[in-house]
């Protein structure tokens, strides 16, 4: 064999070597744009099934939180008229009612100190925060593997091969002014 003919081989060698390598990094970045996808996607599932699980528990001790502190009032109001009119009969009464309202009152705050309605909505805003701090992250790098993606299928001389492989360019992430607003909790309670 001669010189020319190994040199010929070597070069043919190369670049089907480089053609290889060049396909399986448009491949390696495909797969990165769809890893990418499905991150976001799996972020915009959960807060979709997540936010108005966690309103919800928010309107419901809210509003256990708001009857039982209405009863309490209602019947301390009792007990004042009661008093100011000095009817023993109905004051004994209502003291009951006081009582046993102080007592269901007294007996969740000691079995659930930490609950109350504010820090359930203090939760529920943190949770909020997290998951739109978390989809903005993975947004960004969803629109960097797209890019990496995109920049690479128009080189020259990957773009050969990108066509030959039939490699698209993706749409990078962008959403409408709507979507980028926060959530509108207030709404979800109405």
């Amino acid at each position: 064999m001669s010189i020319s003919s190994a040199v010929f081989l070597g070069l043919v060698a190369v670049v089907i070597l480089y053609a290889i390598m060049t396909y399986n990094g448009l491949v390696t970045l495909k797969h990165a744009v769809a890893k990418a996808w499905a991150n976001i996607d799996v972020l915009l599932k959960q807060r979709h099934d997540e936010l108005p699980k966690l309103v919800e528990v928010c309107k419901q001790y809210k509003e256990f939180e708001q009857t039982t502190l209405q009863r309490v009032i209602a019947a301390r109001n009792q007990v004042q008229e009661a008093r100011q009119s000095h009817d023993v009969a109905a004051l004994g009464e209502a003291e009951g009612t006081l009582r046993l309202g102080l007592t269901r009152l007294f007996a969740v705050a000691e079995a659930y100190p930490e609950l109350k309605a504010n820090e359930h909505f203090m939760q529920l805003q943190t949770r909020i925060t997290g998951l739109e701090n978390a989809i903005a992250d993975r947004r960004e790098l969803y629109n960097e593997a797209v890019n990496l993606n995109n920049v690479r299928i128009e080189q020259f001389p990957d773009a050969l091969i990108a066509r030959l492989g039939h490699f698209e360019p993706q749409a990078l992430l962008e959403f409408s002014s709507a979507e980028k607003a926060d959530v509108d909790v207030k709404a979800l309670f109405g």
